[in-house]
């Protein structure tokens, strides 16, 4: 269904060679990649699951116009068309795993393997349900501002279905609050870990001093 709608998108855009559009979907695949590695990266190192997903999804709707959006007065645009699409590939792709990694964290010391598969097949679910509506939304074109020739346009029924999601996804996980168990956990037991190795270096040491003590007594004699 992915490679159906950048098809669909690109021929929109005035790109209808086959190696060009073939090119652009595996530019989309690598920049999922590349996503996943630098941002994905990143929260493992920070652990902030809620702002990197809430900017990832801000990013990810202004990115989306582009691809569904036809200024009457600019035409097609396929830079802008291409550029969007490998943007969105890099921080919309690192959403999903960014968040299954989420969902363990918070549901710690729950099973791992059972969290991302309710995910996964919950995702999957869900996909699969709009899947029909977005094939519906695609037939339809939506025009913007036509008494303005300026600013006249019209936008692709499927992307409007794909920014209302994006929206209410961020309105919704704006509230989202739960504490990060297994990151609490591991950070005490990086405390406790600490503590015994202070608590070891603070014996050596005394014990040096002890030494020291009856050596310069035995000097003394």
């Amino acid at each position: 269904h992915t490679q159906a709608f950048i098809d669909e998108v690109m021929e929109r855009g005035g790109i209808t060679d086959k190696l060009q559009v073939a090119l652009a979907g595996a530019g989309f695949e690598i920049a999922i990649v590349l996503g996943g590695i630098v941002i994905g990266g990143y929260v493992d190192r920070t652990k902030k699951y809620k702002r990197v997903t809430l900017v990832c999804l801000a990013v990810s709707v202004v990115l989306l116009i582009p691809l569904g959006l036809t200024e009457h007065r600019l035409g097609k645009e396929p830079t802008l068309l291409v550029i969007s699409l490998i943007g969105l590939g890099l921080v919309a792709g690192p959403i999903q795993p960014i968040n299954a990694e989420l969902a363990v964290d918070v549901t710690y010391p729950g099973d791992e393997t059972a969290v991302e598969s309710v995910q996964q097949i919950g995702g999957n679910l869900v996909s699969a349900l709009l899947v029909p509506l977005a094939e519906r939304a695609a037939r339809k074109d939506y025009e913007l501002l036509d008494n303005i020739p300026l600013l006249a346009s019209d936008i692709r029924g499927d992307v409007v279905l794909l920014l209302v999601l994006t929206v209410a996804t961020y309105c919704y996980f704006s509230g989202f609050a739960a504490p990060l168990k297994r990151t609490i956990a591991d950070r005490n037991d990086e405390d406790a870990r600490t503590g015994i190795e202070m608590s070891l270096v603070r014996v050596a040491s005394l014990e040096n001093d002890d030494t020291d003590d009856e050596m310069g007594k035995l000097l003394n004699e």
